[in-house]
């Protein structure tokens, strides 16, 4: 699809609550003009390419226990089996079955697993795009340690391989490779940004400098339609008097190639990052406020890179919670009562829990915990790209119902998080639900309580 025809087709929505994709036509949506038995081989081809021993392993451990599915918000709200994460994964386990497992020769022989057909696939389309955010709480849970998020990642290899992806994500996806953003926050609307800020809030924004020990990383979310964490990210660093800097060629920190399946994409977004790091000697490369972007370079990066990466790379919250600890940053305190949202991707799946606290507690609020908090805290229904498709809507509105009446239950006056996608799927929900709980940035809290001097 030409570029022309792609801004026709998935035009970008920046207004409202929720920024993203504009709500396509089609359902089980397809890309490409390729017949049908063509994507089913395609799609195998792929998910056996994945097939490694610890998808292998995973694959024969599963022992039916169930106990996946009450740890899955899809499945806790509708009570329908067919959202259990394990069975998510049929289609991949009948490929493995019949293709890559010890018995695969019998199971094709006897018609034991038979083949997959594009209406199957058409169907799981739903399951593992739109009812699945990989938060990894199901993974969790299980008494095997079987991880089905990271399967549930893998087989949107072969989904997206065969020209099998939600448009709205797939949109955004080509948009990010194409253009370097998701959301049109290319390097001139971003510089653009840039300028108006430091003007506006009276700011240093240093940019493009050509040595640096810190290299600053930003989601398109947070550049689009969260601005002041850009300056409460200069606010922070100014105040540090560190020598770092934004790179107009590797900022965009959110990974849509992950997301929608692309490992190629996933390691052209990654490699921008790393080499603009590299470019200016840093030492460190802090991620933006953005669950998904920290699970995508602090713990995949090396792996795109072929080596261990030259550089740290820290969680904005695990700098703030580092430098509030070792007194080099300091903040008011704030006379409020609080309530932390854990985003999946920095808490459960980044490890990085105790970092959003530390913070917390270093400005002086009272903190409410949600019940369950910290790595079982439940999921915003956003994460995995799912906030991006309409079709998903309202089976996402349902799950965010879970994460209400967690908030609501702590009696808590505000409620922080240190991710921009929750942030928005909060907004989102606020919006639809007409709820009085407003999201607030965690950095964004640390910048305007700072004790200059």
């Amino acid at each position: 699809m030409s570029v022309t025809d792609i801004n026709k087709e998935h035009p970008l929505e920046t207004q409202g609550p929720r920024f993203g994709i504009k709500k396509p036509k089609a359902r089980y949506d397809k890309q490409g003009e390729i017949p049908d038995s063509e994507r089913v081989e395609i799609a195998m081809k792929n998910f056996v390419r994945d097939f490694g021993a610890h998808a292998a392993t995973y694959m024969e451990s599963c022992i039916h226990c169930g106990m996946c599915a009450e740890a899955c918000h899809y499945y806790v709200q509708t009570n329908d089996p067919k959202y259990t994460p394990i069975w998510k994964l049929e289609p991949f386990k009948q490929a493995y079955k019949r293709e890559m497992s010890p018995f695969a020769f019998f199971y094709r022989a006897l018609g034991l697993k038979r083949k997959v057909t594009v209406e199957e696939l058409e169907e799981w389309q739903e399951l593992i795009y739109d009812s699945c955010t990989m938060c990894g709480r199901c993974t969790l849970i299980c008494p095997m340690g079987i991880d089905i998020a990271v399967l549930v990642s893998q087989a949107r290899h072969g989904m997206f391989q065969a020209g099998l992806v939600p448009h709205e994500l797939w949109a955004a996806a080509e948009r990010a490779e194409r253009e370097g953003s998701p959301l049109g926050a290319t390097p001139k609307v971003f510089k653009d940004r840039i300028e108006w800020l430091a003007d506006d809030h009276e700011v240093d924004i240093p940019v493009d400098k050509e040595q640096a020990d810190v290299i600053i990383g930003m989601s398109s979310i947070e550049i689009m339609k969260y601005p002041e964490s850009i300056v409460a990210t200069a606010k922070v660093l100014n105040a540090l008097k560190q020598n770092w800097t934004i790179r107009l060629d590797g900022y965009e920190a959110t990974n849509f190639g992950l997301l929608s399946g692309n490992s190629q994409w996933q390691k052209d977004m990654s490699m921008k990052l790393i080499n603009a790091a590299i470019k200016c000697g840093a030492k460190l490369l802090i991620l933006p406020e953005c669950g998904h972007a920290y699970g995508a370079l602090r713990w995949m990066g090396a792996n795109m890179y072929g080596k261990p990466l030259p550089f740290k790379v820290m969680h904005i919250s695990e700098f703030l919670a580092e430098n509030l600890k070792n007194g080099q940053l300091k903040v008011k305190k704030v006379k409020k009562s609080v309530t932390y949202h854990d985003p999946c991707q920095v808490s459960r799946r980044g490890g990085a829990t105790p970092a959003g606290r530390t913070v917390l507690n270093a400005l002086g609020v009272d903190l409410h915990e949600m019940t369950p908090t910290g790595d079982l805290n439940w999921c915003c229904g956003g994460g995995g790209g799912v906030v991006t498709i309409h079709r998903a809507d309202d089976l996402r509105y349902k799950v965010f119902e879970i994460k209400m009446k967690q908030v609501n239950d702590t009696g808590a006056e505000m409620l922080v998080m240190s991710c921009s996608n929750c942030r928005l799927t909060f907004d989102d929900g606020q919006s639809h639900f007409k709820w009085d709980k407003t999201a607030n940035s965690l950095l964004e809290m640390v910048a305007d309580n700072l004790v200059e001097g």
